[in-house]
């Protein structure tokens, strides 16, 4: 008689779910026990660094991952980057321990979850906790399905500790449920308006990344030379921001926004919300420009105030769309000028940081990035080349993601260069991440800036009128010795004329490496 933990590992081995991230407790003996040879279980110190590292795996490799947490307190240490992975809409499946039955029932268990399905809500598509445990590789074939059809998301089932051990049946394994097109007429509205207008812009979101398809937007761009910007707040690079076509990142913040789009008479939305702000600095008088939006969440076509919606899995619409539209005789638009190139001086500035990793890393390098302070500077320095996952951020501001992301990215996708850019604050959430790098020998550089401060809290508030808050300056954290001890090669950086060959040395090593830099502290303005 096959048991649970049997059935579970066939379908686990038939789904290519056999990499599991996880932080184990005793209520995942059971799902642990006697573990495969043909298994990899990659070990984080804890739970939101796992799930960032998860998050990235399954993101670089497009297929979906297995998370392994620990029951009640281990979920709620992971839920920050459950919740990124929400947003990030990440094909993931957290497989969560619970006390035994026989022990849910009568009292208050040590580590039971009381109404463990309603703990990862609403930002899981679909989470239970089996009534039975000949259910549970029923419950974890449907998360499966759930989390990697369109739009894509995490799930979560809770499996008490002492269901492994039951007997179970055999699952029947059905392939993914395939994207989708656009209807018909809808696509031909929006060939007729793209057609005639004159000056019309595309919206680049993240999900055209997510779906693979930024050499399709590319195609697509050219065809009707059309201006291309990107969402505001991306979390991916969903065309390449080298691109003469490329127009910049559009703001979050209303009024910034209406005027950048105002000398349009069509925007294209792809695969963005409409539109995610950041701050509220007044309404715009500026009315935006006729408006079309892509998805393939129909929640988020509901959400939009403005503009015609069609549902549609991004690369699908988006070759319907140049397959149908005629060739344009367009001017295409001037292309994005860039700052000149920073001059070397100490402090280190940032630019000059940024300015000098673009020269040395590979076109189809990863970049995973969590700099608040620093994030238009990143975009005027150094773009994003690659043409298909080429960049990695948090959408959802929940910090500590980057540095174990880039983790997560190295180990799924070991023929590309990962380097993770973070600031000092943000590298400080999820440090003991870098045991895993050590451990995992993950072939990526962690460049950490060091502006002794919470620079986006202090940028912000001054901006709000000049007011002092408390609690953002940092400082005195040595990075190279806490690389050090979590088994990391490090090198610090605290004058310009070693930042190019420092760099150049730790791009060409294959060990985890952390370059702890010293710069300007003098803040940039956001938006």
């Amino acid at each position: 008689m096959s048991t649970v933990r049997d059935v579970t590992r066939e379908l686990m081995r038939r789904l290519d779910l056999t990499t599991v991230f996880g932080n184990p407790g005793t209520t995942e003996i059971g799902f642990l026990r006697d573990w495969p040879s043909d298994f990899r279980y990659v070990l984080g110190l804890q739970e939101s660094a796992v799930v960032a590292m998860a998050d990235a795996y399954a993101q670089v490799r497009r297929s979906p991952v297995l998370v392994n947490l620990h029951s009640a307190g281990g979920v709620g240490h992971g839920l920050g980057h459950v919740f990124t992975a929400y947003r990030h809409r990440t094909p993931m499946i957290v497989l969560a321990g619970q006390q035994v039955r026989s022990l849910l029932q009568p009292g208050e268990a040590f580590l039971a979850a009381d109404d463990a399905a309603q703990f990862p809500r609403p930002y899981v598509k679909w989470s239970c906790e089996p009534a039975r445990a000949a259910d549970v590789p029923a419950a974890i074939a449907r998360a499966y399905h759930v989390s990697t059809s369109a739009p894509y998301g995490p799930t979560f089932v809770s499996v008490p500790a002492d269901d492994w051990d039951e007997a179970a049946a055999p699952v029947a394994v059905r392939p993914r449920i395939a994207g989708f097109a656009p209807d018909p007429d809808a696509l031909g509205g929006l060939v007729d308006a793209l057609t005639a207008a004159r000056r019309p812009a595309l919206v680049a979101g993240p999900a055209v990344d997510v779906d693979g398809a930024v050499p399709d937007l590319v195609e697509l761009a050219e065809k009707c030379r059309a201006a291309v910007w990107a969402s505001p707040m991306s979390p991916r690079s969903s065309f390449p921001e080298d691109h003469p076509l490329f127009q910049g990142f559009l703001h979050p913040e209303e009024r910034a926004l209406a005027d950048a789009l105002s000398g349009y008479d069509l925007v294209v939305v792809l695969g963005a919300p409409v539109f995610t702000y950041h701050v509220f600095r007044g309404s715009s008088s500026v009315p935006l420009p006729p408006l079309y939006l892509i998805s393939e969440d129909e929640q988020l076509l509901a959400r939009a105030a403005t503009g015609v919606g069609i549902r549609a899995t991004l690369r699908l619409a988006i070759r319907a769309l140049t397959a149908a539209l005629p060739p344009s005789d367009r001017v295409p638009p001037a292309p994005l000028a860039r700052p000149p190139r920073p001059a070397a001086r100490s402090p280190i500035p940032v630019d000059l940081v940024l300015a000098t990793l673009a020269d040395e890393l590979p076109a189809d390098a990863i970049v995973v990035e969590e700099i608040p302070s620093h994030l238009n500077v990143r975009r005027s320095h150094l773009p994003i080349r690659a043409r298909g996952t080429g960049l990695l951020s948090t959408p959802s501001g929940t910090l500590g993601y980057a540095l174990p992301a880039a983790i997560g990215a190295a180990l799924g996708r070991p023929d590309r260069r990962v380097v993770a850019v973070v600031g000092d604050g943000s590298a400080m959430y999820g440090i003991q991440a870098l045991w895993t790098a050590a451990q995992e020998n993950a072939p990526a550089v962690f460049v950490i800036l060091d502006n002794s401060q919470y620079a986006a809290v202090r940028i912000l508030a001054e901006s709000a009128g000049g007011a002092k808050v408390p609690g953002v300056d940092l400082g005195g954290i040595d990075f190279t010795a806490l690389a050090t001890g979590l088994g990391c090669a490090t090198h610090l950086i605290d004058h310009p004329r070693d930042l190019r060959p420092t760099l150049t040395k730790a791009l060409t090593d294959d060990r985890p490496t952390v370059l702890h830099i010293k710069i300007d502290p003098d803040p940039h303005t956001l938006y």
